[in-house]
């Protein structure tokens, strides 16, 4: 056996000192990294999410309208949720659905109702606010909800007068959830496109 031409290491030698450096050198290490942790915001769990891949996240969680018992008398037609978005409208991180809900009716314009709903774990949709009764005799025609704010243009009849396929106004509205209500902000288009 060859002895090896280097001198003796002085770190193979186990003295308490070199215990106590390694320690100090150890917790030196360990306090440096919790003070240097990523912001939680900006951590690599947090996924970074497009507008389209947040409403489809918001879907996913958010209160299914086909789930909910809404106040339509349909007889026996049932009813239809014509359109329905997510959206956090409370700013409490859970997402409630606003629906746009009618008599399923074979043929002409039935009422609309504006609904919005919210869902404890476990349990089914309940309505938390109407934003449009179906008793006005409104259609809705553009609807949204983005940035906390619900969107749709109203539509409805000057007079009795007015055919049910046809209404003759609109009116571009908002509601904003403001000091635990609905707050509604509109203003009159005057007449509407036949077409609509």
């Amino acid at each position: 056996m060859q002895t090896s031409a280097l001198p003796d290491l002085a770190h193979t030698d186990t003295r308490p000192m070199h215990w106590l450096a390694t320690a100090a050198a150890m917790a030196a290490v360990v306090a440096g990294a919790g003070l240097l942790q990523p912001d939680s915001s900006a951590s690599a769990s947090t996924p970074h999410r497009t507008a389209a891949e947040q409403q489809h996240v918001d879907q996913a969680v958010a209160p299914d309208p086909a789930k909910a018992a809404f106040p339509l008398d349909c007889g026996n037609a049932g009813d239809t949720v014509a359109k329905q978005a997510p959206g956090d409208l409370d700013g409490d991180g859970r997402p409630e659905t606003v629906a746009v809900v009618h008599c399923a009716a074979g043929s002409g314009t039935p009422p609309s109702g504006v609904y919005v709903l919210t869902q404890a774990d476990g349990a089914a949709p309940r309505i938390v606010a109407t934003l449009v009764d179906p008793a006005q005799l409104l259609t809705v025609g553009d609807f949204a909800v983005r940035d906390r704010v619900i969107s749709a243009t109203l539509l409805g009849y000057s007079s009795s007068s007015v055919p049910s396929c046809c209404p003759d106004q609109q009116e571009k509205v908002t509601w904003q959830w403001r000091n635990g209500a609905f707050v509604r902000a509109g203003e009159k288009a005057g007449t509407a496109d036949a077409g609509v």
